[in-house]
C-alpha cells in the first residue's frame, strides 16, 4: 500500500482529485477522478451545484482508497470569492451563487457612493478602501455579493451562523469543523491586507453580524479529521486529516514554482496561464498605494502569510471561445494544428484582450473582426491568423503588466515563470519572452495540485520545505 496525499482541485469548469506520492526528492502525481462543474440557472440566479460537487469529491476519494492508496491527508483548493452559508446546526442554507450571477452589477459604484461623506467623493472613498483592503474592486467580489443579499433582505442572512468560502465549505462537510482559510478569504475584499484579518469596520458598514466570519487559519493548519460517516462511505478505516492548503487555487499554484538559482524570488514574476491570466509577484507585505490601485493591482494572500501582488488579465478564454465556435461549425482544430498555423501566420493585428467586447460575445470571431476594423487594422483571414492575433495580443498585454509592476516595485522583474496549463503553449511563451525582454521559464503545468500537496507534506513533516522536491512526474 503506497502513501499518498490527495489534492482536490475545483475549477470553474471542472474538478479533479489527484493522488501524490513522494519518494526522496520526487513527487509523482496521478489523476484519480475528473468531473464537470456545471453552473445551474434557476429562477433569477446562477448557482453552483454544491451537492453534486461534494458527491463527485467523495467519489474521487473513494476511488483513491480502492486503488490501494493509504491517505496521508487531504487538501482542497477552489476558485475565489464564492461562498455558502450554514446555520447553527450545520445545515447548508442554499446552493452557493456563482460569481457570474448578475445580482452585483452596478453595486460597487452604489456602495462607494453611499459610503462617501459630504466632504469626500466616491473616488476618495475608493482610495481609502484600497489602502485597507488592497483588493481590486470588482462586482464579483464577496463584499458586493453580501451587499446584494443585504439589499434584497435575503432570508439566509437572518439565520446564518457562518460564512464559508468554497474550500471552507467542502472541508466543513468533510470534517464538521468550520474555519476560514487565509488565501481564499483574501479574495473577498473583506480583509485588512496588513493585519491578515477581517476588516471589522467594513463588515459593520455592511450591517452584517461579526459572528458570521470565523477564525482565519493559515495554510498548513489542520482543519479537522474526516467524519466517521464520510469515512465509512468512502472506505476509510483509519483517521485522515484535512489540511488547509493555499485554498485559493492560484495561491497553491504559486507555491509550486521552483526556486531560481540565479534570481531572487521577489524579482521573479509569475504568470498563471489558463482561461484567466494572473500576472504578479510574491511579496512580504502588500502595496496599498494609490498608484497600485490605479494600475489595477490586487493584494491577495499567499502561503506563508505572503502577498500575491497581481493583475487579473483575460487569458486563453478568447482562443478557447474561437476554437469552440469553429468546432460548432465543423472545423475542429487541435491545439497542435492551430499553433502550427499561428506560427506560420506571420504578423497579425493586436486587440485589447481586456476589452469588454471580448468578455462573452455571441460570436468571438465577429467581435475580433469588428475591433480590427474599428482600429484600422487588417481583419484576420484564417484560424491561424486569428490564433496569432490572440497570442500576440496576450504577449503585449503581459509586457504592459510587467512594465506596471516595475513602476511599483523597488527593483525591476528579471524573470517570468509561466505556470498552469497555458505554460504548454510554446508559441505564447516565446512571444511573451520577445515582448517583455526578460527570460521566460515554463512549468510546472500541474502547479495547483503540486502546491496543494507540498503544503500538506510540510504540515505532516514529510518534507521541510518546497525546495526538498526537485522533480515532478505526472502519470
Amino acid at each position: 500500500m503506497k502513501n499518498a496525499y490527495l489534492a482536490v482541485d475545483f475549477g470553474a469548469g471542472s474538478g479533479r482529485v489527484m493522488a501524490a506520492s513522494i519518494h526522496r526528492d520526487t513527487l509523482t502525481l496521478e489523476e484519480i477522478h475528473r468531473f464537470p462543474n456545471h453552473q445551474v440557472r434557476m429562477g433569477n440566479h446562477i448557482y453552483w451545484d454544491f451537492p453534486a460537487l461534494f458527491r463527485e469529491m467523495k467519489q474521487g476519494l473513494r476511488m483513491a482508497v480502492h486503488k490501494g492508496y493509504r491517505i496521508r491527508s487531504i487538501g482542497i483548493d477552489t476558485w475565489g470569492v464564492d461562498f455558502g452559508l450554514v446555520d447553527r446546526k450545520g445545515h447548508l442554507l442554499g446552493n452557493p451563487v456563482c460569481y457570474r450571477d448578475p445580482r452585483t452589477e452596478g453595486l460597487p459604484e452604489e456602495f462607494f457612493a453611499r459610503q462617501a461623506s459630504e466632504d469626500a467623493q466616491p473616488e476618495t472613498e475608493l482610495a481609502r478602501h484600497y489602502a485597507e483592503a488592497g483588493i481590486q474592486v470588482m462586482p464579483i467580489n464577496t463584499l458586493f455579493q453580501l451587499y446584494s443579499m443585504k439589499k434584497e433582505e435575503d432570508a439566509q442572512l437572518a439565520v446564518a451562523h457562518r460564512l464559508l468560502f468554497m474550500p471552507d465549505l467542502f472541508s466543513f462537510f468533510l470534517t464538521g469543523e468550520a474555519c476560514n482559510e487565509y488565501t481564499i478569504a483574501s479574495t473577498s475584499e473583506l480583509l485588512d491586507a496588513r493585519q491578515r484579518d477581517w476588516n471589522r469596520a467594513l463588515i459593520g458598514k455592511l450591517g452584517l453580524p461579526e459572528g458570521l466570519f470565523g477564525n482565519i487559519v493559515m495554510p498548513g493548519t489542520v482543519r479537522g479529521t474526516v467524519r466517521q460517516d464520510v469515512a465509512e462511505e468512502i472506505g476509510l478505516t483509519y483517521p485522515v486529516e484535512v489540511i488547509a492548503v493555499g485554498s485559493h487555487d492560484t495561491a497553491s499554484a504559486i507555491f509550486a514554482i521552483p526556486p531560481s538559482p540565479q534570481v531572487e524570488r521577489e524579482r521573479c514574476a509569475f504568470l498563471s496561464s489558463g482561461t484567466w491570466s494572473l500576472l504578479g509577484v510574491e511579496l512580504d507585505e502588500p502595496i496599498l498605494s494609490e498608484a497600485a490601485r490605479q494600475a489595477g493591482f490586487t493584494n491577495e494572500g499567499s502561503v506563508g502569510g505572503k502577498i500575491r501582488f497581481l493583475q487579473n488579465i483575460t487569458g486563453l478564454w478568447i482562443l478557447q471561445r474561437l476554437m469552440a465556435q469553429w468546432k460548432e461549425r465543423g472545423e475542429d482544430y487541435s491545439y497542435e494544428i492551430l499553433l502550427a498555423a499561428a506560427e506560420n501566420a506571420g504578423t497579425a493585428p493586436t486587440i485589447d484582450v481586456d476589452s469588454h467586447l471580448f468578455q462573452n460575445p455571441a460570436d468571438m470571431e465577429v467581435a475580433i473582426a469588428g475591433y480590427c476594423r474599428a482600429t484600422g487594422q487588417a481583419v484576420p483571414e484564417s484560424p491561424g491568423q486569428y490564433a496569432r492575433c490572440v497570442l500576440q495580443s496576450l504577449a503585449q498585454r503581459y509586457k504592459r503588466g510587467i512594465d506596471r509592476l516595475n513602476a511599483l516595485l523597488p527593483a525591476p522583474v528579471k524573470q517570468l515563470n509561466i505556470i498552469g496549463g497555458g505554460c504548454r503553449n510554446t508559441l505564447l511563451n516565446r512571444l511573451t519572452e520577445e515582448a517583455t525582454g526578460i527570460p521566460v521559464t515554463a512549468g510546472p503545468a500541474e502547479a495547483t495540485a503540486i502546491g496543494n500537496v507540498l503544503v500538506q507534506a510540510m504540515a505532516k513533516g514529510d518534507i521541510k520545505s518546497r525546495n526538498d522536491i526537485r522533480k515532478y512526474v505526472h502519470t
